[in-house]
């Protein structure tokens, strides 16, 4: 498919697992799609194999509710995220996955303080080896109740606190969409503190076409405004009896 080149378009592996990694790489490539995102390790062979980047890394997180912002959990984050960053630059890959975890109790200043310290203890060796960590913006109100950082506010001031360009943010339009609005005003402001974008439909997650409230084109070509040069990965659950043509329409409305 002849896309225009200037929007990098990915796909998230977890919304298309009903093929297997083989048949993604060989849709994505079918259609113009560049890399695959949410991808770890083991499966880092079959995407070079099909010539693909890994966009975003995954597997050294716990999961999404045990995160940064509580201090219970940094001795293991620390040593998962030591070991997995030489293996991110080593594979050729830039940007590895974080999460704030649920709040459970924890006020706003204090998660930001846990999570800050806590991720300076792992910076050092992102900046040696050029990796960015990238902590991801999920909303609370629907997919994931209590999920600390919930907001661009609060994701800007991590980034400020810990001084380091080797931490972004994910900012996930679907999820922002929903618990602030405002996407593309957001997105002017904060571009500078952004690494990587992903999609979905609202409400309901799945294609952003004409059923859903997301204006897709206009966000697109807002990002592209900023000059930005990442991904930008579809991460809704398509809905389409044909899911390879969801997907294609997907990269088409955001090829700008």
């Amino acid at each position: 498919m002849e896309l225009k080149g200037n929007i990098n378009h990915s796909v998230c592996r977890w919304c298309y697992d009903f093929f297997s990694l083989e048949e993604l790489c060989s849709v994505a490539k079918q259609i113009g799609i560049k890399a695959i995102d949410l991808v770890g390790p083991r499966d880092w062979a079959v995407l070079k194999e099909h010539g693909l980047d890994s966009s975003m890394c995954n597997g050294a997180e716990i999961d999404l509710v045990k995160g940064w912002n509580n201090r219970d959990y940094h001795n293991i984050l620390v040593d998962n995220y030591l070991e997995m960053i030489p293996m991110v630059a080593k594979a050729g890959y830039k940007n590895l996955i974080c999460f704030s975890g649920n709040r459970n109790g924890i006020d706003d200043e204090t998660g930001l303080e846990n999570t800050s310290q806590g991720l300076k203890k792992i910076l050092s060796l992102a900046e040696r080896y050029k990796v960015t960590l990238v902590m991801e913006l999920l909303n609370s109100k629907v997919d994931h109740i209590d999920y600390q950082c919930d907001n661009t506010s609060w994701g800007v001031e991590l980034v400020k606190r810990t001084g380091s360009e080797r931490l972004k943010l994910l900012y996930d339009i679907y999820h922002m969409q929903i618990n602030e609005g405002n996407v593309i005003q957001t997105i002017k402001d904060n571009h500078q503190y952004v690494a990587h974008y992903h999609t979905a439909g609202v409400p309901g997650r799945n294609e952003i076409d004409h059923n859903q409230e997301l204006n897709y084109p206009a966000i697109m070509r807002t990002i592209k405004e900023t000059g930005f040069d990442g991904y930008v990965a579809q991460e809704f659950l398509p809905s389409y009896p044909d899911k390879i043509g969801a997907l294609k329409e997907a990269v088409q409305i955001c090829d700008v």
